[in-house]
Formats: C-alpha cells, structure tokens, sequence
C-alpha cells in the first residue's frame, strides 16, 4: 500500500495556529489506548476504531508508540515509509505533521512506529522533561484533527507514561479472560497516579471487552465483573471474537475495510458511536464547567 506524508497532499494541508487563542493549541481529543497486558486486541481496537470514526467523518490520526509497529502494519504502511515516525517526533527531530502518512481510509492518518523506537525507553531515562515531550509534541503540531488515538506499548514504561501525560483519556481493551482483571487493577492505579503527578485532567474514558466468546461462561463470568466494578465506565458494545478481525491485519487493512459486514466490523462501528455519544457528554460537561468558571 502506497502512503503519502501529510503535508504533502493540496486537500489536506494542513491550517496554520498562528490565529488560534492561546492555552492549548491543539484542539481535538487525544485517547491513549493502553493495556499492559498483551495480547488483549489493544492494537486491532486502536487501527478499527480510529477507521470507524472516520467513517463517521471525523479527521483522525494513529500514532504507532509501540516499537512493534503493528498499527502501521495493519493500517497498511510498508516499512519503507517508516523511517520517520513517533521516536522522531518524541525527541524533537520531526514535527507531528511531517511524519503523519494518509492512509487507505479518507481522514484517517498513520504516525508510524520508527525502527528507532526500540530504543527510545533507553534514551528517556536521562532526558530533561521526559513524561512531557509527547504532549509538548502534539501542542506544537499543526495538524487539525478531530482525535488523535495513540496504541501505547503492552507495558507501563516511559513511553506508556508520555502517552497518559499527553492524553485527554485513556480506553482500555480488556480480554475476556480471568487474568486479564489482574492487569486491569494495576492500569487503573497507574493511571490515578499520572493523574495526581502529571496530567490532572485525564479521565478513564472506558473500557471495551474483546475477544468476547458469547458460548464461553468465562467469558460472561468476567464481563460481569467488570460491570459491577466499573459499571457505566464499561461500553456496552463488546468485540466478539471473530476469525475476519485476526486475518485483517495480514491484509494491511482495517476490519472495516476487509469485511464490513463480518460481526466484528459492525461491533467497532457501535463502538465508534459510544464513544462519540461520551466525548459529547464529555465536552458538554467541560464547556458548563468553563461557563460556571
């Protein structure tokens, strides 16, 4: 699949900020996507559900921050495209914009995991301001996007750490097996402790099951644990488990794309629509709070 970088496209260049008001710059919603465990479907949730709100006419970009690179390899991004990336925009060498390819899916895009990225845990150890180069990264971006959804690493490192610093929210991908409620306490004290330490705005945005397998009673067993525990905060769409989701990615292509009618695609796109109806109540709660302030 051929892509091209951001800038260079006449339709999608992007608007200067010079005009906008200060405070933040960038203006669209930044969601991490984060478990530390592996294997819970976290890559495949980001790539589908970022395709699904572009379908829905949102102006979305992924940001591949796991050095196995597998959103830019299911979004279709050959790795001749990826020698520039998310490691060249941490450490300043590259602006958001500059290393943001197009994709298949019209307003969506692909910051590519670089082969440098590997290396990036290393280098923050010792760098200045290392929990906040992500997020001063995208406030100096000039791209105007709706959302921004970032596919942390399966482990809560310093790049997990720059993507909760820098993000509105976090969406947890949660398997439906016993192990995974084990994970998913530790991810929620994290992410309390960024919020105290760093990022006193960030909000747990949700939590979607996936890999759900309905003729499984495990299954049901730890989806009702995690309603009764986290209740509204749980999306009501769960991911089943579906052979056209696993084979996708070999495709370099979305679900959406590879099948659209597969159960799998149609459970993203319900996804896609909670996650627009909660943004909605999201921003209205903050525009009353501004307004009361």
């Amino acid at each position: 699949m051929s892509s091209t970088p951001y800038q260079s496209s006449a339709e999608t260049t992007p608007p200067s900020n010079q005009n906008q008001p200060s405070g933040r710059r960038f203006k669209g919603r930044i969601i991490a996507v984060a478990n530390q465990k592996g294997g819970v479907g976290k890559t495949t949730t980001t790539i589908n559900l970022a395709t699904a709100l572009a379908a829905c006419g949102k102006k979305v970009l992924v940001m591949d921050f796991d050095p196995q690179g597998n959103a830019s390899t299911g979004l279709g991004l050959e790795k001749a495209n990826r020698q520039q990336g998310t490691y060249e925009v941490l450490f300043g060498e590259k602006k958001l914009e500059e290393v943001a390819n197009t994709t298949k899916v019209p307003k969506l895009f692909i910051a590519p995991a670089s082969v440098h990225l590997a290396g990036a845990e290393i280098e923050l150890v010792n760098s200045e301001n290392r929990e906040f180069r992500l997020k001063h990264a995208i406030e100096n971006n000039a791209m105007d996007l709706d959302y921004i959804l970032i596919d942390c690493p399966p482990s809560l490192n310093l790049l997990t750490l720059n993507a909760l610093v820098a993000s509105d929210a976090v969406l947890v991908p949660l398997q439906a097996e016993f192990y995974a409620l084990e994970g998913l306490s530790h991810l929620v004290k994290t992410i309390e402790r960024v919020k105290r330490a760093f990022n006193p705005s960030l909000d747990l945005q949700g939590v979607v099951l996936t890999m759900v397998d309905r003729r499984n009673s495990l299954s049901g067993s730890v989806e009702a644990d995690v309603r009764e525990f986290f209740g509204e905060k749980v999306y009501q769409t769960v991911i089943p488990r579906n052979v056209r989701v696993s084979e996708a990615p070999s495709h370099g292509l979305p679900v959406l794309v590879y099948d659209m009618k597969c159960p799998g695609s149609q459970a993203y796109i319900q996804l896609a629509s909670e996650v627009i109806r909660r943004e909605k109540k999201i921003q209205s709660g903050l525009l009353t709070q501004q307004q009361a302030a």
